[in-house]
């Protein structure tokens, strides 16, 4: 076989050959980036891919574990994929080895190049087949390497690009002559990417369809009524285990036929027969009926993808009582975390409410078999009511309303973090390969949970830092009317870098304050109040509204905490109805006149504070005659991702000009209940409405 290949993904396809993988991967890690992107596919179609095309770095999975520890992982088979990654072999429940290779050089990391045997490879990577995987991540390390320094770095957009093994001929006759060297009648041949590349007479007859109208289209496309989960899954299942598989078929209206598919490296040969006559099978799905669980379970479990979506500890319980317990046709869930030594219920769905009760509390060194599940790292499965009963005679009574339990351990980075119970009304035998996805479904949900408790200990310790850094309620200065709104993201910890003070710096003077430091986390949180800290200690020193801002940016610098913040300060003095103001890179305040009139008020802004140690800013003064309305806001409150900025101020102008009679306390509830309109909003917000000499209301 030649190996004359060009390009630079040569060194991959030279690894193939070299040691016959039937498919190979190249991912991409672009500078700077924390996402892998799939560049390179060799052997396997691109669609089975479709939700790996990208993969972050700390997703667990191969490449992304390549990446971190800058060395060759090794996948024997589909119990360690399940066991390391159950994402993925939820994804891909085939029996396949595979290795992955970073592609470093001189420290940095181009990416990753993996290779894909069948199940039948030996259950360790050879010598030489490690050799040769290393040599083409150190070959194709060299190629990017230079193509970066000369600049023309490679670069990946869109779907991978499908390159041909050398060798792998799969058009023509060479085609056609594979496919009759594969079976003794040749019917039908697909290119590796399904394509149909040869069809015969016979074949095109049975399927009903003319032979020109099939060749060179999708299986899929052409014969839409084999666009079914189970049909589908035997096609990939031939594809990505390189055995023979066949299945059987209803071809509309009323014809049977039976599919024997043979795959290879070229493509994979499939062989059309009518099927057995059977009277007592009229449904298109019948067979699927027959054929191990598993099938109608694996694509059931793309639903647990969900769970990557889960924030929370009660998210996780939703999602496994609402996604994953209809799929397995379950009658009850319990989930249980780990907490001080002893099991506790995070919720449960379904079935009574002694369940909770009965392993609440419960040792982790218990009889029970939730607790004896994390301590060997196993699942328990009881069929029956019985052998549950015998197992775990404490749970005679829930026992006898159920029909069948799986009891999974939930075990994350080596700790335990959890047991997930699911019940059955009947009983439920746990076939080999159901016990194996419900195995994968275990790790999954302990991901998840682990990160829903990081979650909720972190949210927690945000709200309390929160609440301790903001003022608890405003002071109550004579002459001036004051309110003030926070409304925390919808995304993300419910904390953030915005804040608002309201400062007494003498008898007939106030300063104010409203700012917003980069991002909405603890981090952002803790340098707000250092923030705050400090423009408050500088404002009472007598400080004017620019040195304030001077002072304050000079510290942030010396902080050197990475992060930026904007922020707007103002010296109200209520005897002479003036202010005086300066500004870092915050949006405009709004005055609203006593006449209902509403502008901006304009400013000299200066440079966000933290950027540049020697910023300078300047002080505007302004009148503040009685009863005028002045709006201090964060950029939260008017930037939408589909609004306008301007739009979205001159919005916030009219229901400040229209709220001129309202108290502002109800005129900040106003602004801001419009402000929710978004359903998912990423950044916090604050609001500091001010009136100078407000009359009694």
């Amino acid at each position: 076989m030649s190996t004359e290949v060009t390009g630079w993904e040569a060194p991959l396809l030279r690894a193939m050959v070299e040691t016959d993988a039937y498919a190979g991967m190249i991912y991409l890690l672009p500078p700077g980036e924390q996402v892998l992107h799939l560049a390179v596919l060799a052997g396997v179609p691109k669609d089975v891919l479709g939700p790996w095309y990208h993969v972050g770095l700390a997703t667990p999975s191969p490449s992304p574990e390549a990446v971190q520890r800058r060395d060759l992982v090794w996948i024997s088979g589909q119990a360690e994929m399940a066991r390391r990654y159950p994402r993925v072999a939820l994804d891909y429940p085939y029996s396949f080895a595979m290795a992955v290779a970073p592609v470093v050089a001189h420290g940095t990391c181009y990416g990753t190049v993996s290779l894909g045997w069948t199940a039948s490879h030996p259950e360790e990577l050879s010598a030489a087949e490690r050799g040769s995987l290393i040599t083409a991540a150190e070959d194709l390390a060299t190629t990017l390497e230079r193509a970066a320094a000369e600049g023309r770095p490679v670069r990946h957009e869109g779907e991978p690009r499908v390159v041909s093994v050398p060798g792998a001929g799969a058009d023509g006759a060479a085609s056609l002559t594979g496919l009759i060297g594969r079976l003794p009648e040749g019917l039908c041949a697909l290119d590796p990417q399904g394509r149909i590349t040869f069809v015969s007479s016979t074949a095109a007859a049975l399927l009903g369809e003319p032979a020109e109208r099939l060749q060179g289209a999708l299986l899929w496309t052409a014969l839409p009524w084999l666009r079914r989960p189970f049909y589908e899954d035997s096609y990939w299942a031939a594809l990505l285990v390189r055995q023979p598989t066949s299945f059987e078929a209803l071809c509309p209206p009323d014809r049977w036929l039976s599919f024997q598919l043979y795959p290879d490296v070229t493509g994979t040969s499939m062989r059309i027969t009518p099927a057995a006559a059977d009277p007592a099978r009229t449904d298109p799905l019948a067979a699927a009926h027959a054929v191990p669980r598993v099938t109608a379970l694996y694509h059931l479990m793309h639903l647990a993808g969900v769970l990557t979506e889960a924030v929370g500890v009660d998210d996780v319980v939703d999602l496994v009582a609402g996604q994953i317990m209809p799929a397995f046709d379950g009658r009850a869930v319990a989930l249980l975390t780990v907490e001080a030594g002893r099991l506790r219920a995070a919720g449960h769905r379904g079935g009574p409410a002694e369940v909770v009760d009965l392993f609440h509390g419960m040792s982790l060194t218990s009889a029970s078999p939730a607790a004896q599940v994390l301590a060997t790292g196993a699942p328990a499965f009881f069929p029956t009511s019985d052998e549950l009963r015998q197992a775990f005679p404490e749970a005679a009574p829930w026992a006898d309303s159920m029909g069948a339990c799986a009891f999974l351990p939930l075990t994350a980075s080596g700790r335990p973090v959890g047991t997930c119970i699911l019940a059955f009304a009947e009983p439920h035998p746990f076939t080999s390969d159901e016990r194996a996805v419900l195995t994968s479904l275990g790790g999954l949900l302990a991901q998840a949970l682990d990160r829903a408790n990081l979650y909720d200990s972190k949210h927690q310790l945000a709200r309390g830092l929160q609440s301790g850094l903001l003022p608890r309620k405003l002071p109550v200065v004579p002459g001036l009317e004051a309110a003030a709104r926070y409304i925390p993201a919808t995304q993300g910890m419910d904390v953030g870098g915005d804040f608002y003070d309201l400062i007494r710096l003498d008898e007939t003077t106030v300063g104010a304050v409203i700012g917003d430091v980069q991002g909405h986390n603890v981090t952002a949180a803790a340098l707000m109040g250092q923030v705050r800290t400090a423009i408050r200690a500088y404002a009472t020193a007598g400080a004017a509204p620019a040195e304030v801002l001077a002072r304050t940016n000079r510290l942030l610098t010396d902080l050197d905490a990475g992060l930026f913040a904007s922020c707007f300060y103002i010296s109200l003095d209520l005897g002479r109805r003036r202010a005086g103001f300066s500004t870092a890179g915050h949006p405009p305040a709004l005055l609203r006149g006593p006449d209902g009139q509403v502008r901006t008020l304009e400013t000299a802004d200066g440079l966000l504070l933290g950027i540049d140690r020697e910023a300078e800013y300047r002080t505007v003064t302004e009148p503040m005659p009685d009863g005028c309305i002045l709006a201090l806001y964060t950029d939260g409150l008017v930037e939408y991702l589909d609004a306008d900025l301007e739009d979205a101020i001159t919005d916030l102008a009219g229901r400040l000009s229209c709220g001129g009679n309202q108290r502002l306390e109800s005129l900040a509830d106003d602004v801001v209940r419009h402000a929710k309109r978004p359903q998912h909003r990423g950044d916090d917000i604050a609001l500091l409405l001010l009136r100078p000499h407000a009359a009694e209301r």
